[in-house]
């Protein structure tokens, strides 16, 4: 019953609803057929054209017929409101730009070969040390309710998806337990939290 009423609420707020299955958490691959463009593409999967673009190491936005491109894993209103919540906990009180950036790394890990393949799973990822990947996981701060900019922040994000610095790290420096995230290249700073990859 609950699934249903968040699933009505998204609905309501104009999120779109992509089917999703396990299975389909993957990226596939597409062949180039004769008068595709990346645009055609990214209305067809629901994934923007640069996302496609980095998947496939692409300078160039042309494609060519018989060229076969892996298409990376489309978001499910189910992974939407999932990032929003992990966006909720890891930014609140940062500016609008800060929470766009937070959703950002996500998609940026979800499109990156040491990450796993889908929001679920990389929002859930326990690293090598056994710790949770986002400590809200781990604290149950990630089961709070998201608001309004929190979720039109995650839908930024993922209009953007493949853009941007290329980040996969943020940190706060004040509240950060691990030294080694402040050895990675900074790529940006938003309000409290530092941006790297």
């Amino acid at each position: 019953m609950l699934k249903k009423t968040v699933l009505a609420f998204i609905s309501l707020i104009g999120l779109s609803l992509i089917p999703f299955s396990q299975s389909d958490a993957k990226s596939l691959t597409h062949p180039v057929q004769a008068g595709e463009s990346l645009y055609s593409l990214s209305e067809r999967y629901g994934v923007s054209k640069t996302s496609i673009q980095r998947i496939n190491d692409l300078d160039t936005k042309m494609i060519e017929a018989g060229n076969t491109l892996t298409i990376p894993a489309s978001i499910s209103a189910e992974e939407r409101e999932l990032l929003a919540q992990l966006v909720h906990a890891e930014a609140k009180g940062e500016p609008y730009a800060g929470k766009v950036a937070v959703a950002t790394v996500v998609l940026n890990r979800v499109d990156h070969p040491d990450y796993p393949n889908s929001v679920h799973d990389v929002i859930n990822q326990v690293t090598e040390t056994g710790h949770y990947a986002f400590s809200p996981v781990m604290d149950g701060a990630i089961d709070n309710e998201p608001d309004h900019e929190e979720r039109k922040a995650v839908n930024e994000a993922i209009a953007a998806r493949g853009e941007g610095q290329q980040s996969l790290y943020f940190y706060n420096p004040a509240t950060a337990t691990s030294d080694w995230v402040s050895t990675r290249e900074q790529t940006i700073v938003i309000g409290n939290h530092i941006f790297a990859k």
